[in-house]
């Protein structure tokens, strides 16, 4: 497995987004160890949960205590894998999410976090989403303290748009290691914040990099379609011999060195397949005719575009269109 950094940290190029382990639709606890046990088995040592990754009204932090159950029922070392988790989110009953980034909520989440992870620091602790209720400089000023208590070793902030990372930037200093906004193949909102974090040294962490689409309808007319804008996905695949998720990561990872995707899996089989994008070495001619195809599909759509900085494309765009978790 090819290695890219957090900050100064070594973490696996492409890193599990575990979600789908304990939202609707999850898997029973056997199957969902089982998938964190063959993305560690596979290389992959960043794990990203949230302590809202549950059902609705569900007490907070499923995914953080199945995690933790993975870790120490794994045969392996655990010292190289990189929980990273969020707060600042909620799921009442009745469906829908809920956003707090109350300084005093955020301290709260961070501790819970800490007990179900079993952990005496978080490795990275993440603002889940700005609460535009709440100045984003306190929220932020929350992780600063945290970091500065030694409950989070690493900080970083999700679903924010150029200007909130360069204020997180200059309120958390070298203590900022990355960003974590939607980004794939079919939307591009981010481009410009993809662009800032690698300029800035962050690493850019894409949320749903497939586009939200399941691995059994890929093939359908509403995604990576070997007819559709996308069929330039499917043509490289075929080449390398290698499912059409991993060359949709492979051009992920393409975009900047500061690239690490985090692919949600709620079987083994995806994530071992996810894992073996970091090993998918694409030619110059491949990612040109990819590049073209995403630019096709991406204007189509309007959303960002990949030759240069998307017009207005920032998450605050996706944000007023309700696409941002």
């Amino acid at each position: 497995m090819r290695l890219r950094t957090l900050g100064e940290l070594p973490v696996s190029a492409v890193g599990l987004g575990t979600m789908p382990l304990s939202i609707e639709g999850r898997p029973d606890e056997a199957r969902a160890l089982a998938t964190v046990h063959a993305a560690l088995d596979a290389g992959v040592t960043l794990l990203d949960t949230a302590d809202s990754y549950h059902l609705p009204g569900e007490e907070p932090g499923h995914n953080e205590r199945l995690l933790a159950r993975a870790l120490a029922t794994w045969g392996g070392d655990t010292d190289t894998v990189l929980v990273a988790t969020k707060g600042g989110r909620g799921r009442p009953a009745g469906g829908g999410w809920t956003v707090n980034g109350d300084p005093r909520r955020l301290r709260a989440a961070a501790e819970g976090s800490l007990r179900r992870l079993g952990v005496e620091a978080i490795g990275l602790y993440q603002l889940h989403k700005p609460d535009p209720a709440v100045p984003f400089a306190e929220s932020v000023g929350a992780l600063r303290e945290l970091a500065q208590e030694g409950k989070i070793r690493l900080a970083g902030v999700s679903n924010v748009d150029a200007d909130q990372i360069r204020a997180a930037r200059e309120i958390l200093g070298d203590r900022l290691v990355s960003v974590q906004n939607r980004y794939s193949p079919a939307v591009g909102d981010s481009e410009q914040e993809l662009r800032l974090a690698a300029g800035l040294g962050l690493a850019f962490l894409p949320w749903s990099p497939l586009g939200g689409i399941s691995r059994s309808s890929l093939d359908g007319p509403s995604g990576l379609a070997d007819e559709g804008p996308f069929a330039a996905f499917h043509e490289v695949a075929r080449q390398h011999g290698v499912s059409p998720q991993q060359v949709c990561l492979a051009w992920l990872l393409s975009r900047s060195p500061t690239v690490i995707p985090i692919p949600g899996a709620s079987r083994p089989e995806t994530a071992r397949d996810s894992a073996g994008a970091a090993d998918l070495e694409l030619g110059e001619e491949e990612l040109t005719a990819l590049g073209r195809a995403v630019e096709r599909a991406r204007r189509g759509a309007g959303h960002g575009r990949t030759g240069r900085l998307s017009d207005g494309g920032s998450v605050s765009a996706a944000r007023r269109r309700g696409a941002v978790r």
